[in-house]
């Protein structure tokens, strides 16, 4: 019998329900009774349309947040806070994470309403950035006391982004299959997801509004939050955060490009557990099933595609090994200046 440990958090979720009738009696339940709502330029019709749904109960709203949570971000939104005492957060994962570094800060609740497939909002992770460098950490404070999936807010998400946030998703899932604290339910949970990303994604190219595909895509990206929240995170987030910090990178686009990279340099030494991975993509070789996803959804494959420099392979090296994450193959700087840059020519 395998032995292992496995954390949980406390936190409500309610999926595939329509967020604006959700809202009102979580917000109640909460006890919150000035709530800011957290969002990102451009999103002004759905934040009006919370602030409606909130009635009295919204007090401010912040809409400058923005990718990688820069700290000095975070600041600027503590000056509008005012005497709130609770957050509702409505986007991708520069909206969440703001909601997390304020709960932080603050010990108030949050209520996340993503738009994306991120899946930090299950997990109590952290990443925020200052000067060009990007740390995380681990928290229980940070993990939103609900989160409301509403599939009609996946509908008009663009093709690209959608694409490229699923496969930042199912980077938790392929992860969570090779960490040092994997246990056979997150074995069972990230099969899932990555056999629904590999089933419903393709059908996205195609018909992007198509319900059925849009709830399965939504769906594994919760499964990929909760095996983020319950597993280490190996040497692909490590180096997705050490990127975004120094290079600004775009976060989701950035992990699609880095998997199948990462994935080939580990599969020699974790055949037994990205084989169920492969067997999830129809393929022999999970690499090779994520490189023929990857053609199929014409997601941006390249890192200088991306705006990192041809020659910053080195300098991210260098950052990646000040503190290494666990991995199932070692490595070195050089493994790393060779992996990256063969996502760079990509």
């Amino acid at each position: 019998m395998k032995t292992f440990e496995l954390q949980s958090f406390e936190q409500r979720v309610v999926f595939g329900k329509d967020h604006l009738s959700t809202l009102l009696p979580l917000v109640q339940d909460l006890g919150v009774t000035r709530a800011m709502v957290l969002s990102t330029p451009g999103r002004s019709t759905g934040v009006a349309a919370i602030a409606e749904a909130l009635g009295e109960r919204h007090f401010a709203t912040f809409d400058d947040a923005v990718v990688h949570t820069p700290v000095e971000v975070t600041d600027r939104a503590l000056n509008y806070l005012g005497d709130a005492d609770g957050f509702v957060s409505l986007g991708g994962g520069s909206a969440v994470g703001l909601g997390k570094a304020l709960a932080l800060r603050t010990g108030l609740p949050h209520i996340a309403i993503p738009t994306t497939y991120s899946g930090s909002e299950i997990s109590p992770i952290l990443g925020q950035t200052r000067d060009g460098k990007k740390t995380t950490i681990r928290d229980k404070r940070v993990v939103p006391q609900a989160v409301i999936y509403d599939v009609s807010l996946t509908l008009s998400l663009p093709l690209d982004l959608t694409v490229s946030s699923g496969l930042n998703a199912m980077a938790h899932a392929f992860e969570a299959l090779y960490a040092p604290d994997r246990s056979p339910e997150t074995d069972r949970i990230a099969v899932e997801a990555i056999a629904g990303f590999a089933g419903a994604l393709p059908i996205l190219v195609d018909a992007p509004r198509d319900w059925d595909a849009r709830a399965t895509v939504l769906y594994a990206a919760y499964l990929s939050g909760r095996v983020l929240a319950a597993r280490t995170m190996g040497l692909h987030h490590k180096l997705a955060h050490v990127l975004g910090g120094l290079y600004d990178l775009p976060h989701a686009p950035m992990h699609a490009a880095l998997l199948p990279h990462v994935i080939r340099f580990n599969e020699v030494a974790a055949k037994e557990q990205l084989g169920l991975a492969a067997d999830a993509l129809g393929h022999e070789s999970a690499a090779e099933g994520l490189e023929a996803l990857a053609l199929r959804l014409n997601v941006a494959r390249s890192l200088a595609i991306l705006g990192m420099p041809l020659d910053g392979a080195s300098a991210a090296a260098e950052q990646v090994m000040q503190n290494p994450a666990p991995n199932p193959r070692a490595y070195g700087a050089a493994d790393i200046v060779k992996l990256l840059e063969g996502a760079l020519r990509s």
